[in-house]
C-alpha cells in the first residue's frame, strides 16, 4: 500500500502523520506549500516575523519526498507586510487562504496522473479545505480517499456560531470567516466528505459532528499529542501565606474571539467579582482593543511570543480556561497541562477526554458563565489544591504522545486498504 499526503501548511499533526507513513515505507511523497531548508543562506535575509513563519515549514522526511508548491503562499505572507491587503481579502483575494487552498488542491491533483505512472500509489490523504480536486481525481484513477478533518463539520460549527451571533450580537464581529463563509466555500466542504472513504478526527466532537449520510464511512479517532512536559509553575512552592496575596492567574491563549467563549468567560469574571481573580489573555485581536477593553476593562493582555515564551507564560498562571464553542481539538489545552496547569474546559474543545473532573480540572458546558464562574469560586476556595491538580494534569497529558497519535492513523489506514 502506497499513499500520497497533502497540507497547504502542514503543523505539529501533519508532521506526525507523514512520518508515520515513512516509517512504514508507504509515504510516496508529501506535498505542501512552503518546505524551507533551515539551512538555507537566504533565510536569514528575511525579516524577523517572516523568517519565523518559514522555519515552521520544516519536515521530517527526505527532501526527495517533498513537492512544493509555493507561489501563492509566498504571496499570502508577504503581501499585508508591503500594503497590498486586497491580495489576501477572505475567500475573493489571489493569494487569500482559499485562493492558496484552491491553488495548491488543483496543483496536487494534476501530479495523481504522473505519479501512477512511475510508481505504486492506492489512497490519498488530504485535509478540509484542499482535497476537492485531490479526491476528484483520485477517484478517477481509482484511488481511495482519506479526510483528515480537524475542526467540526462545517453544518455544525456554522449552527453553533449563527445561535452565538444571536445569543451574544456584540461578539458577532469576532466569529470571522465562520459566518461569512459562501455557499460555494460550504458546497466545497460538502463535496470533499462526500467523496471521502475514510475520515479523520481528532476527537469526539469532531467525529459526533459529521453529518448522518456520512456516519457510514470509515471512522478514525486519534487524540492529538503533548509537548513534552517541561518546567515546574512557578506558584507550587509557594507557601499559603504568599498565595494569600497572589491573585489566582486564570489564562486564556487563542483567537480573541467567541468561537472560543471569550465572551462567556468576560461575563464569568465578572460574575465572580474578585480582586483575587486576574485573567491573563494572549491571542490575536479580532476587534479593537476598545472593544476587549469596554467589555472587561481589568483583563491582563499579552501579545504573540515565541513558543518558549508562551510556556513561560503557562507556568505563571494557575489554571488555564478554554470554554470553546467549536473547536477541533485546541492543541494549547495539552500544552498547558504539560506546564501543571488544569484546565476549565467545554466539550466542544475536543478534549472532554483530557478531564478527570476535579483531578485535572473541570469540564464545563457550553455557554455557560455561571459554572465556569462557579468552578474559578471553587479554585479561589481551595487553592491549595492546585500543585496535585497541576501535577496530575500534566500526568495525564504525557499519555497522549505524537507517536501514538500517527501509529493510530496508519494502522487504521493499512486496515481499511487491506
Amino acid at each position: 500500500m502506497k499513499i500520497l499526503v497533502s497540507h497547504p501548511h502542514g503543523n505539529r499533526n501533519v508532521r506526525s502523520i507523514i512520518k508515520a507513513f515513512d516509517e512504514r515505507g508507504l509515504l510516496v511523497e508529501f506535498d505542501t506549500t512552503l518546505a524551507i531548508n533551515t539551512d538555507a543562506y537566504w533565510l536569514k535575509a528575511l525579516p524577523a516575523g517572516i523568517r519565523q513563519e518559514m522555519l515552521r515549514r520544516t519536515f521530517p522526511l527526505d527532501e526527495n519526498k517533498i513537492v512544493g508548491h509555493p507561489v501563492r503562499e509566498l504571496v499570502r505572507m508577504i503581501s499585508p507586510r508591503i500594503g497590498m491587503k486586497s491580495l489576501v481579502t477572505h475567500e475573493t483575494g489571489w493569494a487569500s487562504v482559499d485562493g492558496v487552498y484552491k491553488d495548491f488542491d488543483a496543483s496536487v491533483s494534476e501530479r495523481l496522473s504522473g505519479i501512477l505512472g512511475k510508481k505504486s500509489l492506492n489512497a490519498v490523504y488530504a485535509y478540509e479545505d484542499g482535497a476537492l480536486d485531490t479526491f476528484t481525481r483520485a477517484k478517477q484513477l481509482g484511488l481511495k480517499c482519506i479526510y483528515d478533518l480537524p475542526i467540526a463539520y462545517w453544518e455544525t460549527g456554522r449552527r453553533l456560531m449563527m445561535e452565538d451571533a444571536e445569543r451574544l450580537p456584540k461578539w458577532a464581529i469576532t466569529l470571522g470567516g465562520g459566518i461569512k463563509d459562501s455557499q460555494q466555500k460550504l458546497d466545497r466542504k460538502t463535496r470533499e466528505l462526500e467523496m471521502a472513504d475514510m475520515v479523520v478526527g481528532p476527537g469526539s466532537f469532531v467525529m459526533d459532528s459529521l453529518p448522518i449520510w456520512a456516519k457510514d464511512k470509515k471512522i478514525v479517532m486519534s487524540p492529538f499529542g503533548s509537548p513534552v512536559a517541561t518546567g515546574q509553575n512557578d506558584n507550587h512552592n509557594m507557601s499559603a501565606a504568599q498565595l494569600k496575596d497572589k491573585p489566582l492567574r486564570i489564562l486564556f491563549v487563542g483567537s480573541m474571539g467567541q468561537r472560543k467563549g471569550l465572551g462567556d468567560l468576560f461575563d464569568a469574571i465578572k460574575l465572580v467579582n474578585s480582586n483575587n481573580v486576574e485573567l491573563v489573555v494572549m491571542g490575536s485581536m479580532l476587534a479593537p482593543m476598545e472593544f476587549y477593553k469596554k467589555e472587561l476593562p481589568n483583563f491582563t493582555y499579552e501579545p504573540g511570543r515565541s513558543h518558549d515564551q508562551v510556556l513561560a507564560l503557562m507556568r505563571s498562571c494557575d489554571v488555564f480556561c478554554l470554554p470553546s464553542i467549536v473547536e477541533g481539538r485546541a492543541l494549547v489545552m495539552q500544552e498547558a497541562m504539560s506546564q501543571q496547569l488544569p484546565l476549565i474546559i467545554t466539550p466542544n474543545t475536543g478534549g472532554a477526554d483530557l478531564i478527570i473532573e476535579g483531578e485535572t480540572g473541570f469540564l464545563v458546558p457550553i455557554r455557560s458563565p455561571a459554572a465556569i464562574a462557579e468552578k474559578i469560586n471553587w479554585l479561589l476556595e481551595h487553592r491549595d489544591k492546585l500543585p496535585q491538580m497541576g501535577l496530575s494534569a500534566q500526568r495525564h497529558a504525557v499519555t497522549y504522545t505524537w507517536d501514538n497519535y500517527g501509529k493510530k492513523v496508519v494502522d487504521a489506514v493499512i486496515e481499511y486498504m487491506a
